[in-house]
């Protein structure tokens, strides 16, 4: 794979030599994790979508979830310590993150955040999770994903 491809998540495990495998595909717009899921013949339970949340404090967190599951605020607002949290605005996705929706990776945004993965992934060898832009998968770990973002698992799904 080319230099100039890479994307910060892909420079970060480099960077930390923590095995993935990546997965490129065609997409020139987005495109839902549920249907991405469906055209490549993913399984959803292991797919896993990436979400941005602020909390009452003013300060963001980064929610790892299954991609056909939604979200419990309330589980991830206690995850985070937090009196409660809500997702932040698409429109604020990319100044935020440094990616674009639907390319919303856990790794590599332009600061580190916070973060807990549902504890489903744990029951996973791999996981699969965006690989920073659009067309782009992440085959990992979840426990390598968790020690390279600081993450900690936490039952966070409605």
């Amino acid at each position: 794979m080319a230099k100039e491809t890479k994307t910060n998540a892909m420079r970060i495990l480099d960077r930390l030599k923590i095995a993935y495998e990546l997965n490129l595909y065609t997409c020139e717009e987005f495109h839902d994790a549920v249907q991405i899921a469906d055209m490549l013949a993913q399984p959803y339970e292991c797919s896993f979508k990436t979400l941005v949340a602020k909390g009452k404090s003013g300060g963001h967190y980064v929610f790892v979830i299954p991609i056909a599951e939604e979200v419990d605020l309330k589980a991830a607002a206690v995850a985070v310590g937090e009196k409660s949290v809500a997702l932040i605005p698409v429109k604020d996705i990319t100044a935020l993150t440094g990616y674009v929706r639907g390319g919303v990776s856990p790794l590599g945004m332009k600061k580190v955040f916070p973060t807990v993965i549902d504890s489903r992934a744990e029951s996973f060898e791999r996981i699969i999770i965006s690989g920073g832009r659009l067309g782009a998968q992440i085959f990992l770990s979840p426990q390598d994903l968790a020690g390279a973002v600081g993450a900690h698992f936490a039952p966070i799904c409605a």
